[in-house]
């Protein structure tokens, strides 16, 4: 007779390696948010300040060869050149988790990448609600509030000090990067306008040599550096958004450690770069897209009532507040539901719904698809921002107020998650469960 099967548990704890790695990788996340959310005020301190101009005209300001036809605003730099390198890395902490992280078990990695999905599809759906009769034009943004700021999100749980379990670490975290890439999917699909092809094939000739030389354990920088400039300057001639650069280059570095010839063992490609580049990403490259993206002229809170009247700044709001929770909320109810799978028995599913509220943080994202969306000098470009920064500041009040409500039953989890009573440097609780 067999024996009961075991039932599913969600939001469980990972592995101690699998779990350490990710704390690593949210600690560095949250120094990012604090940047991040430094680079937002003095943007919009600047922009409304009595000297807004030079603010307006520092975005302006031309830079680099008109050669390569790369004599570009700073501000598009920003957008296109940093946040390249912020999707290299979105690319490798992808890789890792379907490599070796939780993504590599379908069973775990289901409801992420479902909630993911599920935290998109709600959010356009109410924006593309909210403006079908506002024409084409408005329909236009309806990917902008399809996508979740991990950093951000973890700038507002390090300054509300909650101890958020592993398990909602893990999954929140998770969902962010699936979340980025089918951001960066909807960037190439849907918003490419002019695409030349023989450029775009010829991007194919150094991400393939960078590819080799990365399989190879190539690691010295005059060698990958200029083949991964190479193929950013080829997908932005292609019209395809160069950010698709760094994601692809993320995806061809290899993932596993290897045995070196004297029998160490040495350190996976993925996990050396991102030790390198991370803490350029998190700490120059966001905050900077964020102080050039986020500066928008409110004019006092008549201007805020006026921008927040267009239905692509109310569309983007909804989208975040509430499609946002809906959409993480009810796909995990339906994957409990239709797999008999029960919340870890620590949580209950005021936590999750925390989770999802504070999933409608959809900062740096969300502003590069608004970016596209319109264009640039429009009166629907600030409304753009203003919707971004209105909804993702509403989610983070919302979800510091459900989650610090649960902050005691965190603490208590945080205590036998990292009691160690043998010292030997793993916690009991990982020694049970294995």
């Amino acid at each position: 007779m067999a024996e009961p099967r075991t039932p599913t548990r969600l939001f469980r704890r990972g592995s101690w390696a699998e779990d350490s790695r990710i704390a690593e990788l949210l600690r560095q996340e949250t120094v990012g948010g604090a940047l991040l959310l430094v680079g937002t005020v003095v943007a919009l301190v600047w922009a409304n300040s009595p000297i807004a101009d030079s603010y307006a005209d520092l975005l302006e300001v031309e830079v680099g060869p008109a050669s390569l036809h790369l004599h570009l605003t700073l501000e598009t730099w920003a957008a296109d050149g940093l946040l390249a390198v912020f999707f290299f890395v979105v690319g490798l902490e992808l890789k890792r988790e379907f490599v070796a992280g939780d993504l590599r078990d379908p069973r775990r990695a289901a409801l992420p990448i479902l909630a993911a999905v599920g935290g998109m599809i709600a959010p356009a759906l109410i924006y593309v609600a909210i403006n079908l009769r506002a024409g084409a034009e408005a329909l236009g943004g309806w990917a902008i509030p399809t996508a979740t700021d991990i950093a951000f999100a973890l700038a507002v749980l390090a300054v509300i000090s909650t101890h958020l379990p592993t398990g909602l670490r893990t999954f929140l975290l998770t969902l962010a990067v699936v979340d980025d890439l089918l951001a960066v999917a909807i960037i190439a699909v849907f918003y490419t306008s002019d695409l030349h092809l023989l450029a775009l094939a010829g991007a194919m000739v150094p991400l393939g040599l960078f590819a080799l030389a990365v399989q190879r354990r190539v690691r010295v920088w005059w060698v990958l550096l200029p083949l991964a400039v190479a193929t950013w300057v080829l997908m932005h001639e292609s019209g395809v958004h160069a950010t698709v650069a760094g994601v692809l280059l993320g995806f061809t570095v290899p993932v596993l450690s290897r045995r070196r010839a004297d029998g160490r063992e040495q350190e996976g490609m993925a996990q050396d770069l991102e030790h390198r580049i991370t803490p350029f990403s998190t700490g120059f490259a966001v905050p900077v897209f964020a102080f050039f993206a986020a500066g928008v002229t409110i004019g006092g809170l008549s201007g805020l009532t006026d921008s927040l009247r267009d239905t692509v700044a109310l569309g983007i709001t909804l989208g975040l507040v509430v499609g946002k929770f809906v959409g993480v909320l009810g796909t995990t109810y339906l994957v409990s539901r239709f797999t008999r799978a029960d919340l870890d028995e620590d949580l209950s599913w005021i936590d999750v719904a925390g989770l999802a509220v504070l999933a409608g943080i959809g900062f740096t994202v969300s502003l590069l698809i608004g970016d596209l969306s319109f264009e640039e000098g429009s009166a629907r470009e600030d409304h753009v921002k203003v919707g971004v920064l209105t909804g993702s500041l509403v989610s983070a009040l919302l979800a510091t107020a459900v989650l610090r409500s649960r902050n005691k039953v965190y603490r208590r989890i945080e205590q036998q998650e990292s009691a160690d009573s043998d010292a030997d440097g793993i916690p009991d609780v990982y020694q049970r469960d294995a």
